[in-house]
């Protein structure tokens, strides 16, 4: 195949040679193509297709630009159309974004696989220095076996450099098990760039010569992905020299030792602005001010006139779980003040680029528990609202993903108007029975994590995320997603919570719930060790779990019934809200598994405790035993599952998904 094969009308002395430029989108190619051709410029469509592609004189040659790709196969109709035009070219002027050496080398390696002679022009590497990234220049040549031109194509620095290192493109070099491949197929096909793809199993080349497809392109694609991080962990240095303070600080937010302080101090700022100013002086006014002294009144007067509140109807719309009361209440006065301040703080650290870092910093502690980075993001919001956090579960890759953290929120994360109860409760016993009820939480999701990623089915996804440049985020954007998700939860919640307050209602009118608190008398004396009341305090944290926390804190307990009672109702089952949702997104199947699975571990691990501080005698052997059970979880973590590939080929799966 040659150039003049290819049907454009193009004017190809028979002595001219054809110039090639290749690269990913957005990487500059039109200013190059400007700057080689001049005002010399043709236009023709590619025949079978409205893609226009430009052409012009560069001296005595020909130059064609191609569409923007990541690679030259079948996959649509730019990569055929590339693809062609590179089979066909004499030289190759690829263009490489210094910025996004990982993704841009990847269709260089392509191109120098086929045998092609190639110049690589390095583009916008002053974005790359301000970015605190090195690259050498001379390494990377050496390492592609062709000539590297470093370039700023908007200044036009490096221009006369490219046009002069034209004349001196070769082949560059190729992996040597891929090379004896290509040597068999060569012979057959008599061109290596079609030798190539056919290996990679394009059906249009194979087609051509008659010949099956191969089907090696996973094997090539990932020792071509492997070649060239290999490349770039060799030729690109951060440095802090010329970058910026964005991203002198974006770089220290993803670095452990910097990266975990800097979180905490982000955290901190969002738990005074969302659990403080929020959840505390906000809802105090909309929920008890507004809802609770003025809307609850006057709903109960105007239903009264026409239904009296003492009758079952009456209790179900406006008594205390009613769905004309506490419904709304909810909804307005207590969760959308908290859903507003979350997705506020959300949207800011979307908007500013540090959500990825901290994605990035949690990846390999979420591993342990099957999850990745991303998951960072629905515990965070867990701490509000673990309705919402559930229905945030979406953003995970994996169907794997989102049971485990939907499990987790459900079990081991408390919501803010419950923590605001927990502090109250816990500032009533000394530290060591504080240190025992953190570290029994911290255990329970280290374990339940552990155990769900070791016996569920699959792998969880690789954290595949990119770190845009920190700046300052855009109001007018933060808003404008604060309020499409607030309003998008209030639509999905908002049924949720009637549905739930209808079947409260009706446990209360019918006396179903004073049958529920009498049944769980025996669970709450004779296993937990609490008073025969407790029982109505896991009742009501059923409908909401502060009320449940709240309930406790009406008894008279020890500092061990304490603790023992808010592990409980902290590990409880989630509100009916929660519950709902839960049900909602993972389905009744599971969520038929999930919610007695919850509320088992929730009275069996407190119950345990009890039953340790009764056989141990002291609070500081219960804390030995679950720091055992803790370090038994991390080192279960650390093993291999069984079936796993090896350390090698795990280092090269992970090679091949930057």
């Amino acid at each position: 195949m040659h150039c003049h094969d290819l049907g454009i009308k193009i004017d190809i002395p028979p002595e001219a040679r054809m110039i090639v430029l290749a690269g990913n989108p957005n990487v500059g190619k039109s200013v190059f193509f400007n700057a080689l051709t001049g005002l010399y410029v043709d236009v023709s469509n590619y025949p079978g297709t409205t893609l226009e592609i430009s052409h012009g004189k560069f001296g005595p040659d020909v130059v064609i630009d191609t569409p923007g790709v990541y690679g030259i196969s079948s996959f649509n109709d730019e990569e055929k159309i590339a693809r062609d035009i590179i089979l066909s070219a004499d030289v190759v002027i690829n263009i490489v974004d210094a910025v996004h050496l990982e993704r841009d080398l990847f269709l260089t390696q392509q191109v120098i696989d086929t045998g092609i002679p190639v110049v690589v022009a390095l583009n916008m590497l002053d974005e790359a220095v301000r970015q605190g990234r090195q690259v050498d220049v001379d390494l990377l040549s050496d390492l592609l076996g062709v000539p590297v031109i470093p370039t700023v194509a908007t200044q036009k620095k490096g221009i006369e450099e490219l046009k002069a290192a034209v004349s001196y493109a070769r082949s560059g070099h190729i992996d040597h098990e891929l090379h004896s491949k290509l040597h068999l197929l060569h012979d057959r096909v008599g061109n290596q760039g079609e030798a190539l793809l056919i290996l990679e199993g394009d059906p249009i080349v194979a087609e051509r010569h008659g010949i099956k497809p191969g089907n090696d392109r996973e094997e090539i694609y990932l020792m071509r992905r492997a070649r060239v991080n290999d490349i770039v962990g060799h030729v690109v240095r951060q440095t802090s020299q010329g970058a910026s303070m964005g991203t002198v600080l974006g770089r220290l937010m993803i670095q452990p030792l910097t990266g975990v302080p800097i979180l905490a101090v982000f955290l901190y700022a969002m738990y005074k602005f969302i659990g403080v100013f929020i959840a505390v002086d906000i809802v105090n006014f909309t929920e008890k001010i507004i809802m609770k002294e003025k809307y609850e009144p006057f709903v109960r007067a105007l239903v009264g006139h026409y239904i009296p509140q003492k009758t079952a109807l009456g209790t179900i719309l406006t008594g205390e779980f009613g769905v004309l009361t506490m419904t709304v209440t909810y909804i307005l006065g207590l969760l959308l003040p908290l859903v507003i301040g979350f997705y506020l703080a959300l949207s800011a650290f979307e908007d500013s680029g540090y959500l990825p870092r901290i994605a990035t910093l949690t990846d390999r502690a979420m591993t342990g528990i099957g999850l990745n980075g991303r998951a960072v993001i629905p515990i965070i919001l867990g701490f509000g609202c673990v309705t919402l956090a559930t229905i945030v579960t979406r953003l995970l890759g994996s169907e794997r993903e989102r049971r485990i953290a939907v499990f987790l929120l459900g079990l081991a994360i408390p919501c803010s108007a419950q923590l605001a109860v927990i502090a109250g409760l816990i500032s009533r016993v000394s530290g060591a029975y504080v240190f025992l009820f953190a570290l029994t939480i911290f255990t329970v999701l280290a374990v339940a994590g552990t155990m769900l990623n070791r016996f569920l089915p699959g792998e969880s996804t690789d954290l595949l995320i990119d770190l845009p440049p920190l700046r300052l985020p855009r109001i007018e954007n933060v808003l404008k997603k604060t309020f499409t998700k607030s309003y998008n939860f209030l639509a999905e919640a908002t049924p949720l919570f009637a549905v739930g307050a209808l079947l409260i209602g009706i446990l209360q009118v019918t006396g179903l719930l004073d049958v529920l608190q009498k049944l769980l008398a025996p669970l709450t004396v004779g296993w937990l060790g609490l008073p025969k009341e407790a029982a109505n305090a896991f009742i009501m944290g059923f409908v909401r779990r502060d009320f449940g926390a709240a309930g406790l804190a009406s008894l008279p307990l020890s500092e061990i019934q304490t603790i023992v009672g808010l592990i409980t109702i902290t590990l409880f089952v989630p509100c009916i809200a929660s519950l709902l949702v839960i049900f909602k997104e993972r389905g009744r199947r599971e969520g038929l598994i999930i919610w007695p699975a919850i509320l088992s571990l929730a009275f069996f691990i407190g119950g345990l405790v009890a039953q340790g501080f009764r056989l141990f005698g002291s609070v500081y052997a219960v804390i030995g035993a679950v720091a055992v059970i803790l370090l038994a979880a991390v080192i279960i973590g650390k093993m291999p599952k069984p079936g796993n590939t090896s350390p090698i080929d795990q280092n090269v799966k992970q090679r091949s998904s930057v």
